[in-house]
């Protein structure tokens, strides 16, 4: 998918990078190869080229942040399949609508860590956690989670980010975390099937007032969902638009 990327290359639109692939130049060493590409001065192609290079070279360094760079923000998640074994799928809960963190959780497509207020959450532990990985993947993580995460922790995490609610919304999957999830088939326990983000923070309030373990565990099991399904949902709807994206004439 990235090597087949020339979005990275100055003055190439979505347009003129459908041009070259419709050229047959479906990968960075065709295009190099290439005598000519239309739409290339002599002078472009050399530079072009150059750029390629470069951004090779960053690539089999495993360069990822430096990748990221080259990258428009919204093209980040292009890097998914060459990374996604090294992902982590992120999710916060707070005391109420951008209020103070309460559950950070963390699911590396196996195994999922859960980081509770005044049991095991602190800044540095959050920190050397999300560092682990080379990729961060949320559900409008760009408006709520990362903010959220800057403000409580004074933590701004440096690892580059693919945030599900723009891809989704580009193939025309739009609405909440819990929406796409039922325009896609995913069912979640009956026990929280019908837990919202505002039930997740007076389930907090419950823990806190009466120190009964079940509503903590309630809220952990609802946010385990919300990162456990992240998954799928990134799985097949960049897919989707890859294929939106390789195969529209524009």
């Amino acid at each position: 998918m990235f090597r087949q990327s020339f979005i990275f290359l100055p003055s190439v639109s979505y347009a003129k990078e459908s041009a070259i692939w419709r050229q047959g130049i479906t990968d960075w060493n065709e295009f190099i190869t290439s005598s000519k590409v239309k739409g290339f001065s002599r002078t472009t192609k050399e530079q072009a080229d150059e750029k390629i290079r470069q951004v090779k070279r960053l690539f089999y360094n495993d360069e990822i942040k430096l990748l990221a760079e080259v990258l428009p923000n919204k093209e980040h998640w292009r890097l998914y399949d060459d990374y996604k074994s090294e992902a982590v799928f992120l999710d916060v809960e707070t005391e109420g609508e951008y209020g103070n963190i309460t559950v950070v959780g963390l699911f590396d497509g196996e195994n999922t860590k859960t980081f509770v207020r005044g049991i095991n959450m602190d800044r540095k532990t959050i920190q050397q956690e999300i560092a682990k990985y080379k990729l961060l993947i949320t559900y409008n993580g760009s408006s709520f989670d990362l903010p959220v995460i800057k403000r409580f922790f004074q933590l701004n995490p440096i690892v580059p980010h693919i945030d599900l609610r723009g891809v989704c919304s580009r193939i025309r999957l739009t609405g909440g975390l819990k929406s796409i999830e039922k325009q896609l088939g995913i069912k979640r326990p009956e026990s929280i099937k019908y837990v919202n983000g505002n039930d997740a923070a007076e389930l907090w309030h419950c823990w806190k007032a009466t120190g009964d373990r079940d509503f903590l565990d309630m809220l952990v099991t609802y946010n385990e969902e919300d990162i456990v399904n992240l998954k799928p949902i990134a799985d097949l709807a960049i897919k989707k638009l890859w294929e939106k994206v390789r195969h529209v004439n524009y």
